[in-house]
């Protein structure tokens, strides 16, 4: 039996995978801040589900991510303070980030985490890396569905040109 056989736990990571798990625990920092944040100037209560969600979900992968890190001896990326709790009464007009734009961040975050769970995934050679990040894929996938659904039913979404006309051959 060679190096990559038995249990995936005792494998040793690729620089690939070790560079592509720190990168998605330092964006899973950012983002799990950033939402805090946005979270003090979220107006609409359905928006703050979702941002509250989308918090306690990172906050679960990242647990998960640091273990893998540390079982590994690959150190932990920076992490951001936690912002402090504001009254949205309190912040500017002018200063505010609008629902809308709250919404459009969390779909794009959404989106481009759903790319980077699949590149995980792809260049995985330990299965136990590949299974954690699908885990994360189908978490994605489901808090970007409700993104989505959010956006629609509050008109906040800014579609693509629709493709409205049909071809029809005679």
């Amino acid at each position: 039996m060679g190096i990559l056989s038995g249990n995936p736990k005792d494998e040793p990571l690729h620089y690939g995978e070790v560079f592509d798990i720190w990168a998605s625990q330092l964006a899973g920092n950012n983002m799990i801040s950033g939402y805090k944040t946005m979270l003090n100037h979220a107006g609409d209560e359905d928006l703050k589900k979702v941002l509250l969600e989308a918090i306690e979900t990172g906050e679960q992968q990242k647990k998960q991510i640091e273990e893998l890190l540390k079982e590994n001896g690959v150190g932990l990326p920076p992490v951001m303070p936690d912002p402090p709790e504001a009254c949205l009464e309190d912040i500017p007009i002018g200063a505010r980030i609008p629902d809308p734009a709250i919404a459009a961040t969390l779909a794009a975050d959404t989106a481009a985490g759903l790319v980077a769970c699949s590149q995980v995934i792809g260049m995985s050679i330990r299965e136990d890396v590949a299974m954690m990040y699908g885990q994360f894929h189908t978490q994605k996938a489901a808090l970007g569905a409700k993104v989505l659904r959010l956006n629609k039913e509050k008109g906040w979404l800014i579609p693509p040109p629709l493709h409205l006309t049909k071809h029809h051959d005679c």
